[in-house]
């Protein structure tokens, strides 16, 4: 399986869109400060995910995610969380 997953973090409140094969390995990288482009911006939540057979669908689906229209489609998904202020519990 291939994944994307979308981090929250809670030190600059912005979101990190990824791609990974193990998504469990790669959070704890994140996690743990081993990802050069979010160790500076722990803790982060993963909020979001989305699994895949193909890998180029994968990868297809991160590009998006990280375009405009893909970040609207993000907020508009997740409205609840944002609006709940769930990110500082």
């Amino acid at each position: 399986m291939f994944y994307i997953y979308i981090l929250y973090s809670k030190k600059d409140k912005k979101l990190y869109t990824g791609f990974a094969d193990d998504l469990r390995k790669r959070i704890i990288k994140h996690q743990k400060g081993f990802v050069k482009s979010t160790k500076d911006r722990r803790p982060l939540i993963l909020i979001h995910y989305e699994a895949f057979i193909n890998e180029s669908d994968a990868k297809q689906r991160e590009i998006f995610l990280k375009s405009g229209y893909g970040k609207r489609e993000i907020t508009l998904l997740l409205q609840n969380y944002f609006q709940t202020n769930y990110w500082n519990k």
